[in-house]
């Protein structure tokens, strides 16, 4: 009976809010406590203007559900964009700390704070500052999503300072290169299906639109991209995610205007929890 409760609680945690489980962005919200997912995402980009040629890169990642109010993921990166060989390229970290959960009926305000680090192989090309795959560096900011019954609306504003040894030494580099940057973003989301939940094992299917900008902070270089994206959830711990990403303006050099995005994701509920009772 316990387990059948815990169940119950978690679904309702996890599903009951999906239209948040952004494609491109983190909510404030956080995955179920003492649930695992393991991730793997796959960007492609159609011309690659550097080399020429279509790129890929593939991301495998795990998550974890310390509690209801933190989280952590660990990540990295195999690609063939910054070289003519499909290799290793990145490692990351991201945690993320609920600071504010205002729940009601069908609606809740929360918000969040989150750090991000990575560390890249990749050689320093393009001015766009970006943590998984073509940059080192560190990343903090804060989140704040709005849910009112099938929309869910997100807010992030972050820093990134860029940790590459060519920012500690004394070579100019020309162009200046660009070390600091604001990100913000602004996402939507709104649950298409199911119209009413009956049981686990309905399709759920959520759609987005995503706004992803950042401003360069010691030059006047900046971009701002629109990401619409599908999402399907099957039986309650199955997720795929479908995207686009384009720019709709910028100055900024990148190594890609617009990219696809594709990930699927699965996720074990109550595993941690289950471990430590075994203990």
């Amino acid at each position: 009976m316990k387990i059948f409760l815990a169940s119950i609680i978690l679904f309702i945690s996890l599903f009951a809010s999906s239209q948040e489980l952004y494609v491109f962005t983190e909510p404030a919200s956080n995955m179920p406590a003492g649930s695992m997912s393991v991730k793997l995402a796959g960007q492609f980009i159609p011309d690659n203007k550097s080399l020429d040629r279509s790129a890929q890169r593939f991301m495998p990642e795990i998550m974890l559900g310390m509690n209801k109010n933190l989280m952590f993921h660990v990540g990295g990166s195999f690609a063939n964009m910054n070289t003519s060989h499909f290799n290793y390229e990145s490692v990351w970290f991201y945690g993320k700390y609920r600071f504010l959960a205002n729940d009601e009926l069908h609606k809740h305000f929360r918000m969040a704070a989150f750090l991000n680090a990575s560390h890249t192989n990749s050689p320093f090309n393009y001015e766009e500052l970006n943590l998984r795959g073509d940059k080192t560096g560190a990343e903090a900011g804060l989140i704040a999503t709005q849910l009112w019954n099938k929309l869910a609306v997100s807010g992030t504003v972050s820093n990134i300072q860029l940790l590459d040894s060519s920012r500690f030494n004394d070579i100019h580099y020309a162009p200046q290169r660009i070390y600091q940057a604001m990100n913000y973003s602004l996402s939507a989301g709104y649950l298409l299906l199911p119209r009413e939940y009956k049981n686990y094992n309905q399709l759920n299917v959520n759609l987005y639109l995503e706004v992803l900008a950042q401003q360069a902070l010691t030059q006047h270089k900046y971009y701002i991209d629109l990401a619409p994206a599908l999402q399907f959830i099957f039986n309650s711990n199955a997720k795929l995610n479908l995207g686009y990403r384009f720019q709709t303006t910028g100055n900024m050099d990148r190594m890609s205007k617009d990219s696809w995005f594709i990930s699927f994701e699965r996720t074990f509920l109550n595993l941690l929890n289950s471990r430590k009772a075994k203990k």
